[in-house]
């Protein structure tokens, strides 16, 4: 499993959605002011977690964005799986997206190592909450830093390739 700029994006987003009183709506270009995340880009994170219940809207004049439950309620494993899917790290481990494979039975990588990071990092996103994230924003905490230091599979392939080419 490996954090994008759309998670941490929704962390900022349900933080400061975190800190209002219940059941006020916040518009969206607010939202967007307070977090600092693209309008364009807010509205489809918006989308995703209203579409999985994690976030409610109300359209028209006075309309905005809420949470539907008290934040202590919702925790990361739903967010992360709202905006970016599977959590796991291959399809045959997958608790909502399984793929069969016909290795299963004979793979002792899958019952040795893949089942049990799957198990580990559901349990670990499942015990941090929006609470935890509107304490952070509280607190100042905007997860740029995070985003900084996001892994990019095609900057990790270029830095390999890099230490493996002989110099002349």
């Amino acid at each position: 499993m490996r954090l994008s700029k759309t998670d941490i994006y929704a962390f900022k987003t349900l933080g400061y959605l975190g800190t209002q009183p219940p059941g006020r709506l916040v518009g969206s270009e607010e939202l967007s002011q307070a977090t600092g995340v693209r309008h364009t880009y807010l509205v489809r994170i918006l989308a995703a977690l209203v579409g999985h219940n994690l976030v409610i809207s109300k359209k028209g004049q006075g309309g905005g964005y809420a949470l539907p439950r008290p934040p202590e309620e919702i925790n990361l494993r739903d967010v992360i799986r709202a905006v970016d899917g599977p959590i796991a790290p291959l399809a045959c481990v997958s608790l909502n997206w399984p793929k069969a494979c016909e290795e299963e039975k004979r793979c002792r990588a899958r019952s040795a190592v893949w089942l049990k990071v799957r198990d580990a990092v559901l349990e670990s996103l499942s015990q941090v909450s929006v609470a935890d994230l509107a304490a952070d924003f509280s607190q100042g905490v905007d997860y740029s830093e995070c985003l900084g230091h996001l892994l990019h599979s095609s900057e990790l392939l270029g830095q390999r390739v890099a230490r493996t080419k002989k110099v002349p």
